[in-house]
This record gives C-alpha cells, sequence and structure tokens, in this order.
C-alpha cells in the first residue's frame, strides 16, 4: 500500500477474528476509494479463488497462503498438502485461465521456503538440491516445481522466492522466536514464570520480514522472471537467540527456560543457511535489519503488549 498499489487481501473464514495483524491498515469496506480490499476464500476453493481474480483484476497476485507451521503439519499432513501444494496448482490454473480470458498480464510470486532445503548441507543456494524433512516442506516444494513448470509450459512471468526465516513483531505466537519474545515480555512484568522449548541446537538464517517482502516485490519488478533465495547469509541458533533476547532485558535465560520433548520434529533441521548472491547481484537486494537489531525489536513490542496486559489486569483486579 505504501507503494501506491490498491490491495486484494484474501482470508479464511473464522468464527473469530483472525484479522490482528493487518488492524493497523484495515479500512472499512464502507469507506470510498478504499485501497484495501478483504475477500473471504480459500486455497482450497478453486472456484473462489476464480471469482476474487475476476473481482481484483490484479497485475500481480503473492502467493503468501500456507498451513506454514512444520509441527502441525506431521499432525495434519494432508490438509497441509492441500492448501500448500494443490492449493498453489489451484492459484496457477486459476491464474492461466484469466489471463486467457481477460488478455490481461499477470505476474505472480510463489512464496517458496528454506524449509525445502531440509537437511541439504549448508550454504543453500539456488542450485542446492531440496531435501524436505517435513510434510509442508515436502508441499512447498511440490508447489516450487508447479510454479516453475507453469512458467516454462505457459510462458507466465512467475518468480519463486526461497525465503529464509522471516520475522517481525507479527510473527505467530507458535513459532518459536515469538514464542520467545512473547513469553520473555510476560516473564519481565510478571505474568509468566516459564517458557517451554525443543530443540535448542538449532541453527537458522532469520531476516526481518520487512526486508523480505521488499526483495518479493523487487522480483516481480524485474524484466525476466526467475528463482531467488532470500536470506541474510548469517545462522544463529535458538540458544543464540535466547540469549540476545533475554539479555536485552536483564534476565538469564536458564533460570527461566525448560526442555519439553514433545516439541521436538519427528525428523528435525539442523541448519539453514541462504547464500542470497543471486538477488543481490540481479536486483540489487540487501537486509537492512541486523540479527540483533531483529530480536531487539521484537522483544521491545511483545515487553509492550505484557506490560498492556499487566495494565488491564490490575485494572481488573481493581474493580471486583
Amino acid at each position: 500500500m505504501s507503494k501506491g498499489y490498491t490491495v486484494h487481501g484474501i482470508i479464511r473464514r473464522s468464527s473469530s477474528f483472525n484479522t490482528a495483524r493487518i488492524d493497523h491498515i484495515y479500512q472499512d469496506p464502507h469507506l470510498a476509494g478504499r485501497r484495501l480490499n478483504l475477500h473471504y476464500g480459500d486455497l482450497t476453493d478453486a472456484t473462489g479463488l476464480r471469482r476474487i481474480l475476476e473481482i481484483a483484476e490484479p497485475d500481480e497476485v503473492y502467493n503468501l497462503g500456507a498451513q506454514s507451521h512444520v509441527k502441525v503439519s506431521f499432525e495434519n499432513p494432508e490438509y497441509t498438502a492441500d492448501s500448500v501444494a494443490v492449493g498453489t496448482l489451484r492459484l496457477l490454473d486459476s491464474i492461466r485461465d484469466y489471463m486467457a480470458h481477460s488478455t490481461r498480464q499477470v505476474r505472480f510470486y510463489q512464496a517458496g521456503s528454506s524449509e525445502m532445503f531440509g537437511a541439504a548441507k549448508p550454504p543453500q543456494s539456488e542450485e542446492t538440491p531440496f531435501y524436505p524433512r517435513s510434510p509442508y516442506a515436502v508441499a512447498k516444494v511440490a508447489a516450487h516445481w508447479w510454479a516453475l513448470n507453469y512458467r516454462e509450459a505457459y510462458n507466465l512471468f512467475i518468480c519463486n522466492g526461497i525465503l529464509f526465516n522471516h520475522e517481525s513483531p507479527r510473527r505467530g505466537e507458535t513459532f518459536v522466536t515469538r514464542k520467545i519474545t512473547r513469553a520473555l515480555g510476560r516473564i519481565k512484568a510478571g505474568l509468566q514464570k516459564k517458557l517451554y522449548l525443543g530443540n535448542l541446537d538449532s541453527r537458522r538464517d532469520w531476516g526481518f520480514a520487512g526486508d523480505y517482502v521488499e526483495a518479493m516485490w523487487m522480483m516481480l519488478q524485474q524484466e525476466e522472471p526467475g528463482d531467488f533465495v532470500v536470506a541474510t547469509g548469517e545462522a544463529f541458533s535458538v540458544r543464540e537467540f535466547l540469549s540476545i533476547a533475554f539479555n536485552h532485558l536483564n534476565l538469564d535465560w536458564e533460570k527461566y527456560v525448560e526442555i519439553d520433548p514433545q516439541y521436538f520434529r519427528p525428523t528435525e533441521v539442523d541448519y539453514l543457511l541462504g547464500d542470497p548472491s543471486k538477488a543481490m547481484k540481479t536486483f540489487g537486494w540487501k537486509p537492512k535489519t541486523s540479527f540483533q537489531q531483529l530480536v531487539q525489536m521484537m522483544v521491545d513490542s511483545d515487553l509492550a503488549l505484557a506490560e498492556r496486559e499487566a495494565s488491564q489486569s490490575v485494572l481488573i483486579e481493581g474493580k471486583k
């Protein structure tokens, strides 16, 4: 929206509101000239996708939809495959048909994942063979190859962005980074005593989501489509994330963190480290936010959230 686009977003129907991460840019549907439009839809529903394409008449489509929690994908593999892999196929085919009858040109971005590399030896680049280690990763690999196939078979402008872990204060609370910073804020505010985690030795290439979304957009502005790894080129362990986060609030993480075996994956991914040199060379992208800045940004945000929660708790108790 900051680039002047009119944006059409797809949201899944839920019995409770699930738009918290866009509340700050939400626009009343009754507002004339609004630039954010929300449509109910789902990647498991091809008819709905086709209807939304007809309404939106897009120039660019960014497929960021997925059941994206790796641990959950082991418990719900069929739904994960349907939404992540077949969902991408539904959207690609819908766009192909839409372009054929509308004569409009649509550029398509497919959100890949570093999880597709899985057990592959780091550093991982566009030339690294995929070695997925979860149903989610397998589904993302299928989506990647479908996107590449449609690009070559139908001469469509399709880019695969293979993004390594991208985090921000809006990250879902079930993901380990946000789980850490959310719990840390609550511990500092006196609302929580312990944090339970799984493998602390996993190493990830963590970057700031805002930087990575810029890379997505830059891909679709190029003359030719391609596949690009988006990463920082540095990897840190969960243990190091904990250390920086807790040190930022002058706390010792070892006094608060306990290991719970239920959070270990059936097949672990130990070390993901991206090589973003192709993206840097092709369209001049580079990350602007350091790992330490990212962690501190998330800690500060969740501390403020926890302090608001603590204040509300005091007010409620006072009423009683």
